[in-house]
């Protein structure tokens, strides 16, 4: 069973005898979130889901990240670890929790360019992360639990091969990523853009991260184009298909992520949505005619 919060609170030292008010935090798709006030001063709690281990969730690496990311200046502090809970209480940020919409806005792309070039600068990450491998992770995982997953998806692995030789022609070198910025994992101050949730946090090709937060927002052609020159300083045609084509490995590998989730998870969210959502999402891609001229540009 996991931790309570209010056992997680009895374990903090420094918390001793002091009151705490308690909020939950919704909208986590892995975790329990809370806010604790203790002695007016507030405190973002993350207490691990079950079964997390099935989603290839690495704690200590994402302990580590979570301190770099600090570190470079664009992610909150980490307060206390409760290594024994996999727990992290870290600072808690004031600020706006941004959304599909509000990403939307102009000069948004550019905003988020500067703040994933300033994680990318920091410290390297425990891990390596690479989408194919962590497909194949999963893929065991929906073998060994029986995971229903969308009925056309074993059928079209075998473009996989292709998307990974495209993108490991003339390869950029692997930096420490988030992996995961979905609209939710960037909280506005009015100044800059943080950046949290270092789950799935690990060194890879920056075209991976780019593209993966360009397909969390839904973004169109301009959009792609505008975050790829504020990133590289200009917008190359190769860049862009490489964003391209990992935006597509973000789709195909979160749609198992959906699927093991709808299997295990204990929250109250409709995980089977999410995952028919993403695959419809990879296929619409793949059988674009554009996919061709991304393999083609890609290794360029």
């Amino acid at each position: 069973m996991t931790i309570t919060i209010e056992e997680v609170i009895q374990l903090v030292d420094d918390w001793s005898g002091k009151q705490a008010e308690i909020k939950e935090i919704t909208g986590g798709l892995t975790n329990k979130n809370f806010r604790v006030d203790i002695d007016g001063k507030s405190h973002f709690v993350r207490v691990p889901g079950a079964s997390t281990e099935l989603l290839a969730v690495d704690r200590d690496n994402e302990y580590h990240s979570s301190k770099a990311a600090a570190d470079a200046g664009i992610g909150p502090k980490v307060l206390y670890h409760l290594s024994d809970h996999k727990v992290m209480i870290i600072e808690f940020l004031k600020g706006e929790t941004m959304s599909i919409e509000s990403l939307a806005a102009p000069g948004m792309p550019t905003r988020m360019a500067q703040s994933i070039k300033k994680l990318h600068a920091g410290s390297k990450c425990l891990s390596e992360f690479n989408m194919f491998r962590l497909i194949e992770f999963y893929m065991g995982i929906v073998k060994e639990h029986d995971v229903r997953i969308p009925g056309e998806y074993r059928d079209r692995m075998s473009i996989l091969s292709r998307i990974e030789t495209a993108v490991l022609k003339n390869a950029l070198p692997a930096v420490p990523s988030n992996n995961d910025l979905l609209a939710e994992n960037y909280i506005d101050d009015g100044q800059m853009l943080w950046l949290i949730d270092y789950e799935y946090s690990g060194n890879n090709d920056p075209c991976f991260e780019l593209g993966n937060t360009c397909q969390e927002q839904q973004y169109n052609e301009d959009q792609y184009a505008e975050l790829c020159g504020a990133y590289f300083g200009e917008t190359r045609r190769h860049l862009m298909a490489r964003m391209y084509l990992f935006s597509i490995m973000s789709d195909f590998g979160w749609t198992l992520w959906g699927a093991i989730q709808n299997k295990i998870s204990t929250l109250d969210f409709d995980f089977w949505e999410y995952t028919t959502g993403r695959w419809e999402r990879a296929l619409g891609m793949l059988d674009s005619n554009k996919f061709p001229k991304w393999l083609e540009d890609a290794g360029r």
